[in-house]
């Protein structure tokens, strides 16, 4: 390294001290204006980006996905809306007139509620009863459209109930005893909103009913927002113990508040470059403060703590300052540009608030970096004189004088040199112990498992989905394949006779001029139109051009409507058919214990089915001929709801939409009914001309899940090689450039292992940490073996290196170790179950990294001593 690069830092940190402090003042306060002044005046700031916050998970895959287009494309055709779904429970039955009672109250108030869609609220006084009038007529009624007067009437809701499948499990238990409202709302975001105030108003309901409120629009914004203040309590909580552990070490009050001063900075400094920049504060990026703190204190622990041990025997506060940061300057130079590489690694990833979080991540650690080297010794300087300093200062490690510390690390220094075989030999049954708890990992997410057990969100989750048929709901669309839409020989063969024969049964003669115009443009049009839905607007046209012309009008108002006959054939989803494979299909994914129904038009058509048929139990099937379904389904438009039927199928009769209900959120889950549906298809592949696809928030989440697994294994086997390059060439040795790899290798496989064993799931927080292990374990290393290396050309032989090297590098690591890893442990207080795992797992990755940084390191070096050491 170049040692002008290196001398123009030092020179300016420990001799221009005002400077600094201006620079980082100035710089600091600058980001601070952009990013936040024009969120506050954007009115007087249109050209800057003010701040803007996403907390959902959906963006977690880029607008052009194409799994995230087809969800938005079937929404739009189908008219879906996410649901917010609120259930009621009594134990002792939910069919009585005050818990009835208090349901109607309940939906009538949603209504009322700004972003809820009112008319599609489904509730038990929203939905018709659907009963048979006389022979061929349907009635639909209310089920009760005023507030009930009696018992009498609550139970004869309940057997009008019994009657009505398609509703049996959505939104009636079967066990009698929940209810629950389905509160469609405009957009997700207004999910914490209406969650909150659905919750004021059922502290108003007297009973003894229990209410819940669940549903993953309202997991995923209410996490969103509660993770926003988390991040505000958690963050400081965590800076508070780091600064009283450091405070600890070090003695002094006023020398510890220079990394606190570095971490805020840095934090400042990268979250206001992003807001500036007009990136989303997604839930992701929410989480980068966390990231940045403890790296931006690490690199400080290691200058406080060689200078509380230097000071004593030197006595000049800049001497030993040019000292200690002469040997830890390109230590610390290649730690951060490692930990850079890792977290930037993850812009390699497809999920766009990943690579956000990954760049910003190793933007923060450089700052976090140059604000160390600067701010630091410039802040030592100007704030201490010798005379503050006197009895600053660690003792030297010597005789009875050593502390507890002192004594651990003298003790592993010995064992690492006597002991090395079987340390070795003990790190290797770790290492097979910890590659099974690897083979036993899980990869799996749920945003509703995001929060603790007890949590309201989680609590309405589990008894919602134990009384109906589930919260979570994915969407199977089929759909007529392109080749299916063609225009082939059976379909000519099979539409001009067709028309021919219409156009002979007219009541007046036809012309064979109108005959020959008809015929003649359908020959036309066969042969130019891409699909038969083209074809039949084309013919319409040529159709409405002749009406427009006046002559003949009669005839041709017959002819549309003899056109209107013929597209029957498009009209997929009345054919017999294809609703019994629809029907057999949902039966087969309702053999999975998480599926607890799947409903679809073949529900409505089974139910009008029966009682246009009289009502007998019998004749709840689908009818033989099209024409009875299409009968069905026009009967079926004459109740209440009418829209509702447009959710399972188009107006076009094209594309039909199966309901999956789920009784689980979790990936896995997902998967496992995709699959179910796959093995289906393919034993009985689709009838002719249509393919499957699906859609809804569960399966985006799902995609989102497996694109981000293998993104990141992608992600850092980049950067696990890019980083053995730097420190290849940092040593300017291979052997030494994979030595230093070996903390990081263990950490990560011993920290999977107990992932793994622990039953923990693989989600996205122990996803994105994997890229913490890599810059945090490989810190210890380069400082440890940077030291070593320094320290052994100043000995005759490593066995007298180790007792130095167990000293002050050991020393500085140790304070890491206890500093950043309990200073981070408060996290697992949080009710944010990715907070207590960030805890967790950056206490256990500087443990990990530490130990096997201070046992493995020395021990494979006494092994390797000839071949590390061969110039000394």
């Amino acid at each position: 390294m170049s040692k002008k690069f290196k001398s123009f830092f030092l020179n300016l940190a420990i001799e221009k001290p005002k400077t600094v402090l201006s620079i980082m003042l100035v710089s600091t306060l600058t980001m601070l204006i952009l990013a936040v002044v024009p969120s506050l005046f954007p009115k007087h700031f249109p050209n800057l980006n003010g701040l803007k916050i996403d907390t959902d998970p959906e963006n977690m895959l880029p607008h052009d996905e194409p799994a995230r287009v087809f969800h938005d494309e079937m929404k739009k055709n189908l008219d879906l809306s996410e649901l917010v779904a609120v259930g009621v429970v009594n134990k002792n039955g939910i069919y009585n007139k005050k818990s009835l009672n208090n349901i109607y109250t309940l939906a009538n108030y949603a209504k009322t509620l700004d972003g809820v869609i009112a008319v599609d609220i489904l509730a038990p006084s929203t939905v018709d009863n659907v009963e048979s009038g006389s022979l061929g007529e349907v009635k639909f009624e209310w089920l009760f459209a005023k507030p009930l007067e009696n018992e009498e009437q609550a139970l004869a809701i309940k057997n009008k109930v019994k009657r009505l499948p398609f509703l049996q499990g959505t939104i009636f238990s079967e066990d009698d005893q929940a209810i629950a409202i389905l509160v469609p709302i405009t957009s997700k975001d207004k999910s914490y909103r209406i969650y909150n105030k659905l919750n004021e108003k059922i502290k108003t309901l007297e009973g003894d009913d229990t209410y819940h409120i669940a549903g993953l629009p309202v997991a995923e914004d209410v996490f969103g927002v509660e993770m926003f203040k988390q991040m505000a309590i958690s963050a400081p909580i965590a800076m508070v113990i780091i600064f009283l552990l450091m405070l600890f070490f070090f003695k002094s009050i006023k020398l510890v508040l220079s990394p606190m001063i570095v971490a805020m900075v840095s934090v400042i400094t990268t979250m206001g470059l992003l807001v500036a920049t007009g990136n989303t504060v997604h839930i992701m990026s929410s989480m980068i403060p966390i990231f940045i703190m403890p790296i931006a204190v690490l690199d400080a622990v290691h200058i406080l703590s060689d200078f509380f041990d230097v000071y004593p025997k030197m006595k000049d506060r800049k001497k030993a300052l040019y000292h200690v940061m002469d040997a830890l300057f390109e230590p610390m130079l290649f730690t951060s540009l490692t930990t850079f590489a890792g977290f930037f690694s993850l812009a390699l990833t497809p999920i766009p608030p990943v690579q956000i979080f990954g760049v910003f991540v190793a933007i923060g650690v450089l700052l976090a970096w140059f604000w160390t080297i600067l701010y630091i010794p410039s802040f030592i300087v100007m704030g201490f004189n010798e005379e503050a300093l006197k009895n600053f200062g660690n003792k030297p490690l010597t005789g009875g004088s050593q502390g507890f510390l002192d004594k651990i690390l003298l003790a592993v220094s010995v064992i690492t040199h006597k002991r090395a075989k079987l340390i070795l030999l003990t790190c290797l049954v770790i290492l097979i112990f910890s590659g099974i708890g690897i083979s036993k990992i899980v990869i799996n997410d749920n945003p509703t498992r995001w929060f603790e057990a007890k949590h309201p969100i989680r609590v309405a989750d589990k008894v919602m989905n134990t009384h109906l048929a589930g919260t979570y709901t994915g969407y199977l669309a089929l759909s007529p394949t392109a080749d299916g839409s063609k225009i082939k020989g059976d379909f000519i063969n099979y539409l001009k006779p067709k028309m021919t024969q219409y156009m002979d049964a007219y009541e007046d003669p036809v012309s064979d001029q109108e005959k020959d115009f008809i015929l003649n443009t359908m020959d036309d049009l066969l042969k130019s139109a891409s699909n038969k839905t083209e074809f039949y607007q084309s013919l319409e046209s040529s159709i409405e051009e002749k009406i427009d012309s006046g002559s003949n009008e009669d005839f041709w108002e017959y002819t549309l409507e003899l056109i209107d006959k013929l597209k029957s054939d498009l009209h997929i989803f009345k054919n017999p058919e294809v609703l019994s494979y629809m029907d057999d299909l949902q039966n087969h994914l309702t053999t999975l214990d998480v599926v607890g129904k799947s409903s679809s038009l073949v529900d409505v058509v089974k139910t009008v089915n029966r009682e246009l048929l009289g009502g007998a139990d019998k004749e709840f099937r689908i009818p033989d001929k099209k024409e009875a379904i299409a009968q069905s389904l026009i009967t079926y438009q004459s109740s209440h709801r009418p829209q509702d039927l447009w959710r399972f199928v188009t107006p076009d009769f094209q594309i039909g939409n199966i309901w999956v209900q789920m009784k689980s959120g979790n990936n896995q889950d997902m998967q496992a009914v995709v699959s179910q549906a796959e093995n289906f298809i393919n034993k009985r592949p689709l009838p002719s001309g249509l393919s499957h696809r699906w859609f809804g928030l569960t399966y985006i989440n799902l995609v989102w899940q497996q694109q981000m697994v293998s993104g990141m294994l992608s992600a850092f086997l980049g950067s696990f090689v890019i980083v053995l390059l730097m420190m290849t060439f940092l040593f300017r040795s291979l052997i030494w450039g994979i030595l230093s790899m070996i903390p990081l290798s263990v950490t990560i496989i011993l920290i999977y292992g107990l992932v793994g064993w622990a039953g923990k799931d693989y989600d996205m927080p122990v996803a994105v940490l994997s890229s913490l292990s890599l810059g945090l374990a490989i810190d210890y290393a380069i400082h440890f073996l940077a030291r070593s290396r320094e320290i052994r050309k100043h000995h005759s032989n490593w066995s007298d290196a180790l007792g130095v090297i167990f000293s002050e590098p050991a020393r500085a690591i140790s304070r890491n170790i206890v500093v950043i890893g309990l200073g981070f442990l408060p996290l697992l207080l949080a009710p944010l179950v990715p907070y207590q795992t960030v805890g967790i797992l950056i206490a256990s990755i500087l443990l990990s990294a530490g130990i096997v940084t201070l046992v493995l390191l020395p021990t494979l070096m006494t092994l390797l001593n000839k071949q590390l050491f061969k110039n000394n």
